[in-house]
């Protein structure tokens, strides 16, 4: 009877405890700082703090978790410090090197956190909220989790402590020189930035800078066929990245890879934004940006149309920029390639706990009228989306074991960020993620001309990344339903990034297509509303999805003619070789 007595205080203590840390760890976001990392910027969550002072749990979760809470810490405590090689060894691969279970203190800490861990995630899916608070408190547990793991700090770190015997303390003092060096250089190394520089060995594709505005440089690339398609083709990549992700690398280039399929190409370089950028809205980077860039390729090259690419931002962005134009009766785009676009934003994945009305005043007020989204900031927030992987993997290596981790081309391209001007971000905000405008016809105005994206009949090709966590896979497919015109939708493998930058020759991942639909480029209207209806009749094919997408390319860019023998033209002569001056400018 004692024996219950107590494991009932014990649970009714913690779940006070629990409570408390997650109204903690909501707090934490309100205030604009991280437990463990002092140098990370929240004011971007500072939405996320509850405004209601109690947290409610459903009665019948809780008793659930409650119980398995003490059967949980039951066993923990029987095994007590037994070394127990008999029992399993934790599945997080933070606590997988043999250092863990080799000494009894670090196989108890790490066990008893992953126990408390999963009990605090039952503990937030247990309230008693709507989803987008849950959803919230998710995300704060798991950010306050990832921050206090036991392999975070050198003094419980196994396998670091190990790692330090062995080198006679050589690799806590390269773990010093390492954060004393991100520290001077203002983020978490991810590759050893130090192999790499744009222009030498990334973004490397031969070609010339033949406009440049404060806004954009626009990149004409050296043709690899002897004849290229009549229609040029336009790339407008993110605004809030640099474009070379886009051509890191010869062999996983997806400029280089489109000019070898004989596209006359040219791609938008966008400027990193300083001071004197700080009031530019919307309305000036879409007038001067894509729909500049699709006059100059029109005069360069004497097309009548042209094709375009918008990746990201950049597809909504140019999706923008055509529906302005077709609100002027103009149509100077045969066809439209979006890769991990939203122009529909009701379905925008972890991103919608940021957005309410509060935090989109927050940065109205901050930044509306003018300022600059430091780069440093946005990079933040978005490696906090998966903090174990992208944060906490790096300081632990970094620092604790004083290793500099690989190079690697894209880590070195996401460490490389860029600026936004603030007006620009704050009406962006929303506009699109917070009031889901530009899915409403005549409801967003933009340089002067009422928005509809209705307008835009020409071929649509959509592609989607399955695992995507910045697009999600529901959002990049909701464009089947807002666009009007004959399209193809892929789904491919992986996320973001790696889905996209997935070249044939690598001959890695897959992609789907529903074949019942993309055999016969069908409007929309046979498109399923969801994309999981879509997927039930969609067939996957090995490797990449550019040759599939590729095939799709060419019968929209009409004849082959010879290929120019010279950049630009009598009236936009070439400037400076590419990768141009803008993409090195630093944040």
């Amino acid at each position: 009877m004692n024996s219950e007595l107590n494991w009932t205080q014990a649970t009714q203590q913690m779940q006070e405890t629990l409570g408390e840390g997650i109204k903690q760890a909501m707090s934490s976001f309100g205030t604009g700082t991280a437990p463990g990392f002092p140098s990370m910027d929240l004011s971007v969550f500072k939405s996320l703090a509850p405004s209601q002072p109690s947290i409610t749990f459903e009665p019948s979760k809780l008793l659930e978790l409650q119980q398995r809470y003490i059967a949980g810490a039951s066993a923990l405590w029987n095994q007590g410090l037994q070394t127990g090689q008999d029992a399993a060894a934790p599945a997080d691969r933070r606590f997988s090197d043999p250092a863990w279970q080799a000494s009894p203190v670090s196989k108890f800490l790490a066990s008893a956190y992953q126990l408390n861990a999963t009990t605090l995630m039952g503990l937030a899916e247990a309230v008693q909220s709507d989803a987008k608070t849950k959803a919230r408190l998710r995300f704060a547990v798991e950010q306050w989790m990832a921050a206090s793991a036991p392999s975070n700090f050198l003094a419980l770190n196994a396998e670091a402590q190990k790692k330090a015997i062995e080198t006679q303390g050589e690799s806590i003092a390269k773990g010093m020189a390492n954060m004393l060096h991100d520290l001077k250089q203002g983020h978490v190394s991810m590759t050893d930035e130090s192999i790499f520089e744009v222009g030498k060995n990334v973004a490397t594709t031969e070609g010339a800078v033949v406009f440049e505005n404060e806004y954009f440089q626009l990149l004409e690339y050296k043709p690899l066929t002897e004849r290229v398609y009549e229609k040029p083709f336009l790339m407008v990549p993110p605004c809030i990245n640099k474009f070379y992700i886009l051509d890191l690398q010869p062999e996983n280039s997806l400029i280089r890879y489109a000019t070898a399929q004989g596209h006359r190409t040219f791609v938008m370089s966008w400027r990193n934004p300083d001071q004197s950028m700080a009031g530019k809205t919307w309305d000036d980077y879409i007038e001067n940006a894509p729909i500049k860039a699709i006059e100059v390729v029109k005069e360069i090259t004497g097309a009548d149309t042209i094709n375009a690419l918008g990746f990201c931002v950049g597809g909504t962005i140019l999706s923008t920029a055509l529906a302005v134009l077709a609100a002027r009766g103009e149509k100077p785009v045969e066809s439209v390639t979006l890769l991990t676009s939203l122009l529909d934003f009701s379905d925008t994945g972890i991103l919608d706990i940021f957005i309410d009305e509060t935090s989109v005043k927050y940065r109205e007020a901050e930044m509306g009228k003018g300022g600059l989204l430091k780069g440093k900031d946005l990079a933040s927030t978005f490696s906090f989306l998966r903090p174990n992987d992208l944060v906490w993997n790096y300081v632990v290596g970094n620092y604790l074991k004083g290793e500099t981790p690989p190079p690697f081309d894209l880590l070195y391209w996401n460490s490389d960020s860029t600026n936004l001007p603030g007006p620009f971000y704050a009406w962006y905000l929303r506009n699109t993620y917070f009031e889901n405008n530009l899915i409403k016809p005549g409801k967003m105005v933009v340089c002067g001309e009422k928005v509809d994206l209705g307008k835009l009949d020409m071929p649509f090709y959509l592609y989607g990344s399955r695992e995507d966590h910045i697009v999600p896979i529901g959002g990049a497919y909701a464009s089947t339903q807002v666009l009007p015109g004959k399209k193809r939708f892929v789904m491919g493998a992986s996320g973001h990034i790696a889905g996209v930058i997935n070249p044939p020759a690598k001959k890695k991942r897959s992609y789907w297509t529903n074949d019942q639909l993309a055999s016969s480029r069908t409007a929309g209207d046979n498109y399923p509303a969801s994309q999981e209806d879509w997927q039930k009749n969609a067939t996957e094919h090995a490797g990449s999805w550019w040759p599939d997408w590729s095939d799709w390319l060419q019968g929209q860019a009409g004849k082959q003619i010879a290929a120019p023998k010279t950049y630009g033209s009598r009236k936009f002569k070439a400037i400076e070789p590419a990768p141009g001056r803008y993409v090195k400018v630093k944040a």
